[in-house]
């Protein structure tokens, strides 16, 4: 799977609802918030440590949890102002 130019091929994976997770992005609609994902991979847990944990969950999942906090990042840092 090639990516669109836009990064946006995994996107649509990703939900967000007020009424699962306060709101927060979830994987398809589950309460499986992308932040929660994140801090597993940034605690060092692998793709397949997730997967084997988690097994209603997909590889490209966790590819859309990373394609999200890319372009939430590349949002945020228009307006950063570094000290």
């Amino acid at each position: 799977m090639k990516a669109r130019a836009d990064g946006s091929q995994f996107l649509s994976r990703i939900t967000i609802d007020p009424d699962i997770c306060h709101g927060k992005p979830v994987i398809r609609h589950s309460r499986y918030p992308v932040e929660s994902m994140l801090e597993y991979l940034a605690a060092g847990d692998t793709f397949e440590d997730l997967l084997a944990e988690f097994p209603d969950l997909e590889r490209e999942d966790l590819q859309a949890c990373l394609e999200f906090a890319a372009q939430s990042i590349k949002l945020k840092s228009r307006h950063l102002v570094l000290a």
